[in-house]
């Protein structure tokens, strides 16, 4: 056990409820793994025995049609899990996840940690509370994809980045590629879009950064629905 897991698991959403007790006993049973950039962490269908934490870096839920094209269920940093789900049902994965950058992941196996909620039930509300939020997100996503046109849609994204990154900086990058695998439209659609944006003094781009300069005006264009 090492105090800056300790630390570092009490700020996890899944964790912080739970005593200081509880933290300590789930950082002796995470461990730690790196992944490089690029390097596939989780393919779909593999089976689904453990949850991942990221402590640094960046990951990326895909899904990869047969021809090839990437439609990215979620972007996830640090203090952000996937996996979850297979802590309760031991299915196989539902996506691949890849890192985005060079990363790093603590690993919890699904047999520790229903080991845990036996002996404390406290464990399985912070967990059902999690799925709860992460239900919400992806109502809120599947939403924005029916009634939103394409600019909203971006819009709505450079917003909720902004909301996690708390700040107007955009400092990881956020590729026009990327976007389009998020909402699920053209790279050159949602060029033709942040072009509009910057021209309406929405945003500026510098160095692949992005940064919100008209916050309220992204935030109304991504309520306009169809």
């Amino acid at each position: 056990m090492t105090v800056n897991t300790v630390d570092f698991l009490a700020t996890v959403p899944l964790f912080r409820s739970l005593a200081a007790t509880e933290v300590a006993a789930f950082s002796q049973l995470v461990r730690e793994k790196s992944y490089p950039k690029g390097s596939v962490i989780l393919f779909e269908d593999d089976p689904g025995d453990s949850l991942f934490v990221v402590r640094s870096g960046r990951v990326k839920v895909v899904l990869v049609a047969e021809d090839g094209r990437e439609v990215i269920l979620g972007i996830l940093g640090v203090g952000e899990h996937f996996g979850e789900l297979s802590l309760i049902d031991d299915q196989p994965r539902s996506a691949h996840v890849v890192a985005m950058e060079d990363s790093s992941l603590l690993v919890l196996r699904r047999e520790d940690f229903k080991r845990r909620v036996e002996q404390n039930p406290a464990v399985a509300w912070a967990l059902l509370i999690e799925l709860s939020h992460r239900l919400r997100r992806a109502d809120d996503k599947i939403g924005s994809l029916v009634l939103l046109d394409v600019p909203g849609r971006i819009a709505r994204v450079l917003v909720d980045a902004a909301t996690e990154a708390g700040s107007e900086l955009l400092d990881k990058p956020l590729t026009h590629q990327t976007i389009a695998n998020v909402i699920g439209a053209s790279r050159e659609t949602v060029s033709r879009a942040m072009r509009d944006f910057v021209e309406a003094g929405w945003i500026t781009t510098e160095r692949r950064r992005i940064r919100l300069t008209d916050r309220a005006a992204l935030e109304k264009r991504s309520q306009q629905r169809l």
